[in-house]
């Protein structure tokens, strides 16, 4: 009788014709505040520093604050949506963002920035998610790949152009306009969904899980903290990373024995009994490291080894967005054809690993703007056939409810594997730098032919040094992309733990 009445309750709320164009719309606008509000931020966070007097330890938690906070909203998204109705929560989290968005924008000191970064975070963490959910119930169940490709497109394109539109507006106007960007896309979208969006079922007056909501706030907050902060601490040499690690491991065993026992959890782990679900979320790691990898490494080498300016920076990334954004109505097009997902996913990251191993290959202090244009494409190829067909074999294997669930788990592991990817990153940078620092400085001698010609151009042993240091820094970095390559590749097998008949559902989802 409850699964009847709770059934009663559900709406059809597939949409046709301009409907369906307005709910797109105010979905891929809101779905974009979010994705590009993790990267713009990055290029600007020096002159942030510089103009409120921040150091680079405090400086961080610009960026550090919002993450944590949108990596504990992320799991809470589907309670939210039964408990206030998917639409009255979609609506009021976007607002939150733009009203929060301008708050950061006219901040006078630092740590109030930081203070409305941390609720710009609570109102962002669901955007991603929410949208995702939204656009499936949006279209028929026919047209699957079609959903799920418009949100490909704001997913993964948007942190590739996020540090081209940083620098430019940090270049050209200053870093408050980072912020303010977002309120003209913010309203556009709050009023087409308050407009047009529908519920797909009524609110219900679920209790709330407090025990699981703190847990998992301690454990994902804290792995956050350790992840953003470990490498300036030095990792577990410190003991507040050791604390907040341990804390970490302590309430994330403690949140999965507390929800795996409530009849009404916080955040349902039971829909990872579906295999291509926790497949799905490996995957979603994987692709979160490949993509917010190169965004993480590639502006960094470029800015502080070639000299580029931050919009020339962006403007190489931007080149991989492009082509994602180009080759994803391919995914589409196979998948249409019956091509299995799992074939899409594993020509898409064997791609991703080759253009890493490519730019790897590239990657010397003498480089240019075109040395990594093949590589840069390619990568982008690669990561058009991954977030589709992923999104796909997912969903096409669950309904009702399950679907904001499998989504929500989807969007925190692929959050949390781009956190990983730049912790992994940046640590082995610094550590490699000094590595191979030191064997170029063994190999700096008088009989070297390099230092003989250098001194016979009146070089001077600063100079030298400095030469030294950039070489190191370079192989670093190559260093970094071989890293990613390797994972990568690694992983790749992992596609085949998605279930055959749900892989031959999914293509079917879309004839």
């Amino acid at each position: 009788m409850a699964a009847a009445a709770q059934l009663q309750q559900d709406y059809d709320v597939v949409e046709y014709g301009a409907r369906r164009t307005f709910v797109v719309i105010g979905v891929m606008l809101a779905t974009l505040l979010q994705v590009l509000d993790i990267t713009i931020v990055n290029v600007a966070l020096p002159t942030i520093q510089g103009s409120m007097g921040a150091n680079i330890e405090e400086g961080t938690w610009v960026i550090t604050g919002y993450i944590i906070a949108a990596v504990i909203v992320i799991p809470l998204t589907p309670w939210l949506q039964m408990r206030f109705g998917r639409r009255g929560y979609y609506i009021t989290a976007i607002i939150g963002f733009t009203i929060t968005s301008f708050l950061c924008g006219i901040s006078t000191s630092f740590w109030e920035l930081v203070f409305f970064r941390i609720l710009q975070g609570m109102c962002g963490g669901g955007l991603i998610a929410t949208g995702q959910a939204v656009l499936r119930d949006t279209f028929p169940p026919k047209m699957l790949g079609i959903s799920q490709g418009l949100n490909a497109l704001g997913a993964i394109v948007g942190p590739s152009i996020g540090p081209t539109l940083g620098g430019i507006l940090t270049d050209a106007l200053s870093w408050n306009w980072i912020f303010f960007i977002n309120l003209v896309p913010g309203a556009i979208s709050a009023v087409l969904l308050f407009t047009f969006l529908r519920n797909p079922s009524e609110p219900r007056k679920i209790p709330v899980d407090a025990v699981g909501l703190t847990l998992m706030a301690i454990g994902l907050g804290a792995l956050q903290f350790v992840l953003n902060e470990g490498e300036r601490y030095e990792w577990f040499s410190d003991p507040k990373i050791v604390g907040f690690a341990v804390a970490s491991g302590l309430g994330l065993i403690a949140f999965v024995w507390w929800v795996l026992r409530q009849p009404r959890p916080i955040v349902d782990l039971h829909i990872l009994r579906n295999r291509t679900v926790a497949a799905g979320c490996v995957l979603a790691m994987a692709i979160g490291f490949s993509l917010f990898g190169g965004v993480v490494l590639s502006p960094q080498f470029t800015q502080t080894i070639l000299g580029f300016t931050a919009t020339l920076s962006g403007e190489m990334v931007l080149v991989r967005a492009l082509a994602i954004a180009a080759f994803t109505p391919l995914a589409l097009f196979l998948i249409g054809r019956k091509v299995s997902p799992k074939i899409l996913l594993t020509v898409g990251f064997v791609l991703v690993a080759i253009s890493a191993a490519m730019q790897a290959y590239v990657t010397t202090s003498q480089s240019d703007f075109w040395t990594f244009f093949a590589a840069m494409v390619l990568g982008g190829i690669g990561l058009s056939q991954l977030f589709t067909p992923l999104s796909i074999a997912v969903l096409s294997t669950v309904s009702g409810w399950d679907t904001p669930k499998a989504v929500a788990l989807i969007s925190l592991c692929q959050q949390l594997g781009g956190s990983i990817s730049t912790a992994v990153l940046v640590t082995l940078v610094d550590r490699r730098e000094a590595f191979h620092q030191s064997i170029l400085a063994g190999q700096a001698t008088l009989s070297s032919p390099a230092i003989h010609r250098a001194i016979e151009h009146h070089a001077t042993l600063a100079q030298l040094y400095q030469l030294i240091v950039q070489e190191a820094t370079a192989l670093a970095f190559a260093d970094g992309f071989w890293l990613m390559a390797a994972f990568t590749i690694i992983l790749t097998p992992l596609v085949f733990l998605l279930g055959a008949r749900r892989a031959r559902a999914a293509a079917l989802a879309t004839e």
